[in-house]
Parts: C-alpha cells; structure tokens; sequence
C-alpha cells in the first residue's frame, strides 16, 4: 500500500517550455517543438514537492515510442504506449540526443533530491509495430501460436491497416486489443500484442530484464498498463521476481473489473489499484446527475456503494479525478469549469487514506478544449501530438518568475494547495472515515442526492467534511449520531446536528473535536 501519497503525472513531452506559443493543431516537432528532460528543473520539482505536497512523480512517455517517422502511428509524435525499445528514452526528449539516458538519469537525480519517487510506465501487454529485435527474432512465423514465440501471426495474411499507409507487415501480427489482421479504427492498431502464456516462458524473462533496467537506473515504481490483458500468472512472477532484487519497488495496476481487485491488491503484489470502475465513476455520474436536465446518473448515495463495496482493499486504491486515458473535470464535456469539480475533490481526495493523483494542469484547472490535432477537441489533453496544454505554460511560467497565471487559475491552485495540505494531517493520512449519508436522509436542508457527509476520525479528533454537488449554495444541517461518537472512541459523546454551509460545487471542513 502507498498510503497517502500524492502522485502527480506529467508528460515531459507535453511540458512545452521552448517559447512556441502558437501551436499548430497537428504540427510537427519542428513546428511545436517538445519539452524536455530539462523542462523539469529543481524549481518545477521545488513545486511539486512543496507547493503541492507531491510525493511521486509519474513521468509519462518515457520509454522510446514509435515516432512520426512511421506514418501508421497515431498523430505526429505518436502514442507513448507503442514501445518501439524497452532500453531506450526518446530522443526528443534530451537536449543532447546521444546523452539522452544520462540526461533522465539526472531527472531522476533531481527527482529524488526533491525529496519525491520516480515512476514510469510499464507497459507489458503490447508493443510497437517497429519495436526491436529484442522480441521476435526468433519466432516461429509460420503458425497462428506457438509458446515459444513472442507475437501471434496470422500465416498468409497481410496486416490491413485502417489508415492509408505504406507500411507493410507480413504475415500479419495481431494488435494490442485485437486478435485480427485487420484491425479497426479504434484498437490500438499501432501496437502488436505480446503472447505470454499462462505459464513460464521466455516473454517473461525478456520482460522481467526490462523492469530490472529500468530499476538498476533508479526508477522507484512502475504503473503497469492493462494489467487485466496479461496472464496472472505472469504479472504475479514479474512483481515477486523483481522485489527479491529491490523490495522497495512500488506497482501501481491500470485494472477494470472490479471483481479482480482483491486478487491484484492481495495475491499479485501490487501497491495500489485504479478504483476507476469504483469511486471515479461514481463522481463522474453524480457530477452529470447535477448538470443534467434529467438523466438517470447516479447519486450521492451511490459513494457509499463505492467503499462499502472495497471492503478492506479501500487502503490499496488509487483515487483520480483526472489522468491521460479521463476527460478533464474542467472540460465542458464534464464538469465544465474547475470550480464545478471542487466537491468531487473533497471526497476523493479526502474520503480515505488511500493515494491520490493528479494529472498536470489539473491544479490551475486545464479544460482539455483545445484542437490539437489527431486527439481533437475531445476534453482531454493529446498523448498523440506535439504540443502543450495553456495551464502547463502558465504554471511554468509562474513557477519561474512568479506570473503566468490567470486570476481563475490562481484561485484553482490556491483551492488544490489547500486540500492537499490538509490532506497530509494526520487525521486524513492515518485516520478512519465514518459515513453519516445513512442518518442525514431526513436533515434540514439536506438533500441525499446531491450532499454527501462523512467524519475523518483519529486519537479522539473528529472532523466533518461536506461535499455540494449542487450548483446552488447549501445550508444543511448535518446529524451525527452517537453511535459516531463510539466507533471514534468517545464514549460519552452526544448526538448532535452541525450546522454547515457549503458554497456550490464545493466543499466544507469542520475541526469538531
């Protein structure tokens, strides 16, 4: 378990400070230049560590990737999870292309000096359609399987790409999330998928080499992508091979199916699970229920659905509003400003002990509305293009010489400073949360659908929190019953009714006891 860490994510690809202000929807790195290993300097990383109380920093896209040198990859820069060298950076990404391991060497460097860990991706389910001789050389290409290979082939059949493309690839491979030689549109046809088996063989030792590399380099932890697509029985031998060498390594797990958590949280190794499918999605609905006309979303009522279903993996969950795959909250296909998000923040960063990430930009409230090029005006922010998202350019740009932000994104950061502060007490780190939604049904002014209450308790110190997912203003009064009082150790406690008042879309702390 991570406990409370706070995990910030950053594409450096993205972390555009070359002075190119007027990007070119899908132009060239010549065009719209990139950022770099250095773009993130001591006082970025003094940012994130001091100012945010970051913890760990996942540095997004830097494995080499298939580039727009290729014209089947996606957009001109091309997607960070088509791996092309598993013992490479990008060479973008350096100021000097030849020093370029050296130069992530000294990012690391500077990362831990800033007091934060290193995390990167680890992506084990596919790679590249160009990737290396590392995988493949010898493989048998005549038959569909065969445990001795690492790809899946389809004899006599050439790869049919839905792009036009001079590409060739014969006989065809099956990609990432398709077992086709004729990939649609929407798979990740960039990528050809690995073949594991669901026992021990020699794509397992190749893939356990690559994790041993990137740890002897001094990375801390790795989020492992669609780990659900991998054999279990291969993830689990990966994580426990690893952490006999370097027990400290943390594995964060992208998962789905809500009903593999347990296995992944307590038989596979991992650190910390996506609860995607669990609190994300419940935020994510009630957030639509209250900017709907009318919608069958969920509810308030539906976050303690969330937890009660966790049980006791609730600690080994990672909590997100944001991250490359979401909508940005701020996006008008969400929340439709960052202040319109602030109740979702209060519950998931503040509901458990468990970690909590956040995507760059997010504190200043990035919208993702810009046309970028290949990821066009979608509300998320482009892994696929050259570019760099405006808050990302203020925020450097106040990092380095104190201005650069706009009034309303100074008044988001001072929001998410505030919160992540305070979500590094004690009471929120090491304390344990009572639901009062059960007892709050008939509260003045309280409304269940669209208020959500819970207390953060530790040592005989309680303090309640209140979540407005209104977009009107709330006056409530929230009961506390003595059964509350108990369970915190307060034997002689009383039942007692708060008054609280929360602004719309937003929260509220009160340090009761």
């Amino acid at each position: 378990m991570l406990g409370k860490a706070i995990i910030y994510q950053v594409l450096p690809r993205l972390w555009n400070t070359s002075g190119k202000r007027a990007l070119k929807a899908g132009g060239s790195l010549a065009e719209n230049g990139s950022g770099h290993f250095s773009s993130i300097d001591d006082k970025v990383l003094g940012y994130l560590h001091d100012t945010l109380h970051v913890t760990h920093v996942w540095y997004t896209g830097i494995i080499r990737h298939a580039g727009g040198e290729n014209d089947w990859v996606k957009g001109e820069a091309g997607s960070p999870y088509a791996i092309e060298d598993y013992f490479d950076v990008n060479p973008y990404l350096a100021d000097n292309e030849s020093s370029r391991l050296d130069e992530f060497k000294l990012l690391i460097k500077r990362t831990h000096e800033a007091g934060m860990k290193v995390v990167i991706d680890f992506i084990p389910n596919h790679l590249a359609r160009s990737c290396s001789s590392f995988f493949g050389k010898e493989d048998d290409v005549n038959v569909h399987w065969k445990p001795e290979n690492d790809f899946y082939y389809y004899p006599g059949e050439k790869l049919r790409l839905p792009i036009e493309t001079d590409y060739e690839e014969y006989p065809a491979k099956a990609s990432g999330n398709a077992f086709t030689p004729s990939p649609a549109e929407t798979d990740w046809y960039d990528t050809v998928r690995l073949n594991y088996c669901d026992f021990h063989t020699a794509t397992w030792d190749k893939m356990l080499e690559v994790l041993r590399f990137w740890r002897g380099l001094g990375v801390d932890a790795f989020r492992c992508d669609m780990v659900e697509l991998v054999p279990r029985q291969a993830i689990s031998y990966l994580i426990a091979e690893l952490k006999k060498d370097y027990p400290d390594t943390q594995f964060i797990a992208e998962v789905y199916d809500k009903s593999s958590y347990r296995y992944y949280a307590k038989e596979a190794g991992f650190d910390a699970l996506y609860d995607k499918c669990g609190l994300y999605d419940t935020l994510f609905s009630i957030v639509r229920y209250n900017n709907a006309d009318a919608a069958p979303y969920s509810d308030a009522r539906g976050i303690t659905e969330a937890w009660q279903f966790l049980g006791n993996l609730q600690p080994y969950m990672l909590n997100f509003l944001e991250n490359h795959d979401e909508l940005r909250m701020a996006s008008d296909f969400f929340a439709g400003s960052a202040k319109g998000s602030f109740a979702t923040l209060y519950v998931s960063l503040l509901l458990n002990t468990s970690p909590f990430m956040l995507y760059f930009g997010q504190e200043a409230g990035e919208r993702g509305m810009e046309q970028e090029g290949f990821s066009g005006l979608n509300g998320r922010t482009t892994i696929f293009d050259w570019w760099c998202p405006k808050s990302v350019r203020d925020i450097d740009s106040y990092v380095h010489t104190g201005k650069g932000l706009s009034r309303e994104e100074k008044a988001v950061l001072k929001k998410y400073c505030q919160l992540l502060e305070y979500s590094q007490e004690d009471i929120i780190r090491r304390g344990g949360t009572y639901d009062l939604q059960y007892c709050n049904a008939g509260s003045e002014g309280f409304d269940t659908a669209r208020h959500y209450a819970f207390l953060r308790v530790l040592d005989g110190h309680i303090h309640l929190i209140v979540a407005n997912f209104s977009s009107t203003d709330a006056d409530v009064y929230v009961n506390i019953p003595e059964e509350a009082f108990a369970w915190a150790g307060i034997p002689d406690g009383r039942p007692q009714k708060i008054n609280v008042k929360v602004g719309a879309h937003d929260g509220a702390i009160v340090k009761y006891i």
